[in-house]
């Protein structure tokens, strides 16, 4: 997501963005469902809760945006949840838009910047192997220059097939364009899509407590909002800071694109060992305001609208282990005709998009990307930054061996697996 400047603090008096809401329920059936639930969490299983919160969760889900190529999925009964049937691939995008922000964003600036629809600043897909045993989740470079096949257009009308800047597929036809130019490029087939704004980040963080990253030297950046001062150390990111974190460009690695694709790795992959190491996936007290808070800030394909598609997602990812969740990024060199501008590296890409249409698990030999080190063994010092709590760096969690059928990367390809804790360089 492109910063354009620096940012004054986010007015807290914004007018804050309405979701469509189901009509007032009787409140004898109110009531009703309010007690079903409360002794649904005391006396059943997880499997039984999860069903209950996913039937709860069903108010907050708007009208699924249709992918051009995959069947809707309808709601019925409530079933008994568990991990969904098979692999799964699913694109998420985050956009630019400053439309429906409110505060700052709602400034003439920032809307002639980015709004409506938006760009496809973050473009990342999540792909969960048949027998659920690996996850491989790939961040696509919003500058990569691609050809892009045509789509129709969120208001009618057809963008033509062109060459341009990935993070043009949003603008030029929604989420179904996104979804379609991913498939284009990886030779997937992407039956699962959903959209996140800037305010659906701040819900899902703050939703799950923060997340604890790691901080290898100081990160500042005066262009996110609000602005970036950590500490080198153990930061626990909640709400906008968190969102601050992953938007920042100016303020890790080098200052470009890659660098923050590598710096939220950083974060997605602390996010998974909370996850998975935390116990959130088995406790419904945790999956229930996250799958609220997703349900609520996200733009959802008709494939995800079912209330129980979410969670039997999540839940196939329950026993896969953090080493076997690898977080790469597409692999891409400078544009000889632009050296603002990246293209795919063909034969590294060839070896990941085959890896991914065969369904095998895949192996990183490369380093992580430009933001990250591997966390040091030895602890640092306790520090403390303005709005983030602050303890000692941890020693590295140690990886497994890899599925004796994994495709090994080329060293280009760069990234870290779920269990390797990884710092944030600052810029």
């Amino acid at each position: 997501m492109t910063n354009t400047g620096p940012l004054r603090q986010r007015s807290r008096s914004g007018e804050p963005v309405r979701h469509g809401r189901q009509g007032l329920q009787h409140p004898v059936k109110t009531a009703v469902k309010a007690l079903a639930a409360a002794i649904g969490i005391v006396l059943v299983s997880t499997t039984s809760i999860a069903a209950i919160a996913a039937w709860d969760v069903a108010s907050s889900v708007k009208p699924g945006i249709h992918l051009t190529h995959a069947s809707g999925q309808t709601t019925g009964p409530i079933p008994n949840v568990g991990a969904i049937s098979g692999g799964v691939n699913l694109l998420l995008t985050g956009t630019d838009t400053r439309s429906g922000q409110g505060g700052v964003y709602s400034s003439a600036a920032e809307l002639a910047g980015s709004s409506g629809v938006g760009n496809n600043d973050v473009t990342i897909l999540l792909h969960i192997a048949q027998d659920h045993k690996s996850a491989t989740v790939v961040s696509f470079p919003r500058d990569m220059i691609i050809s892009m096949p045509a789509c129709q257009k969120t208001g009618g009308g057809t963008s033509p097939a062109t060459t341009g800047m990935l993070n043009t597929a949003l603008y030029r036809g929604g989420l179904s364009c996104a979804v379609s130019t991913i498939e284009s490029l990886t030779g997937l087939t992407i039956p699962f899509a959903a959209g996140i704004s800037f305010d659906g980040v701040t819900a899902m963080s703050d939703a799950i407590g923060g997340v604890t990253v790691c901080i290898a030297s100081p990160v500042n950046d005066s262009y996110t909002n609000p602005p970036l001062h950590l500490a080198a150390g153990e930061q626990t990111l909640v709400g906008p800071m968190a969102l601050s974190f992953l938007r920042s460009r100016h303020g890790v690695g080098d200052g470009s694109d890659l660098g923050r694709i590598s710096n939220q790795q950083v974060f997605m992959s602390a996010l998974m060992r909370k996850i998975v190491s935390g116990g959130v996936l088995a406790n419904p007290f945790q999956l229930y305001p996250l799958a609220k808070a997703a349900t609520s800030s996200m733009v959802l394909s008709d494939t995800l609208t079912s209330p129980t598609t979410l969670v039997q997602i999540a839940l196939a990812l329950k026993d896969t282990g953090l080493s076997n969740m690898v977080f790469l990024q597409y692999p891409t060199v400078a544009d000889p005709t632009n050296p603002n501008r990246v293209i795919p590296q063909t034969s590294a890409a060839s070896v990941l998009n085959s890896a991914l249409v065969a369904d095998q698990p895949v192996q990183l030999s490369g380093a992580p990307g430009r933001a990250a080190v591997i966390a040091p063994t030895t602890p640092a010092a306790p520090t403390t930054a303005p709005g983030a709590t602050s303890t000692a760096i941890p020693s590295p969690v140690p990886t497994t061996a890899a599925s004796s059928n994994a495709v090994v990367l080329p060293q280009s390809v760069t990234g870290q697996t779920a269990a390797q804790q990884t710092c944030t360089k600052g810029n």
